[in-house]
C-alpha cells in the first residue's frame, strides 16, 4: 500500500464508478458494492495525497 500513488487510487475509483453505472440495471448488489469501493478508493487517494504532502 505504501508504494501505490494517490493517482492510482483516483483512477481505480473512477473505474469503479463507471463499472457501477454500467452494471446498475443488471445487478443491483454489485452496483452498491462497486459504489462503496469507489468511495473508499477515493478517500484512500485523498489520505495518501495528504500524507505525502506533509
Amino acid at each position: 500500500m505504501k508504494n501505490i500513488s494517490a493517482l492510482t487510487f483516483y483512477f481505480a475509483s473512477v473505474i469503479s464508478f463507471v463499472l457501477a453505472n454500467v452494471l446498475k440495471d443488471k445487478n443491483l448488489s454489485v452496483y452498491y458494492i462497486l459504489l462503496v469501493a469507489g468511495i473508499i478508493l477515493f478517500f484512500l487517494g485523498v489520505l495518501k495525497r495528504i500524507r505525502t504532502n506533509k
